[in-house]
């Protein structure tokens, strides 16, 4: 299952972005992860400074 992100949590500060090293997270008013693009790394769980993404 590709990384999930807590919209409510999330502040769209792209940390999580910057550590993909697919590209697989885009950030609207939130990180959005892409399905298909996620390889299950972790990189962004580690990444992300309000814990707001989970695998």
């Amino acid at each position: 299952m590709p990384a999930q992100v807590d919209k409510d949590c999330c502040t769209a500060c792209g940390v999580c972005a910057n550590e993909c090293p697919v590209g697989a997270i885009t950030i609207e008013d939130y990180a959005i992860v892409s399905e298909d693009d996620c390889i299950e790394c972790g990189q962004c769980v580690e990444a992300c400074p309000t814990q707001c993404i989970t695998l």
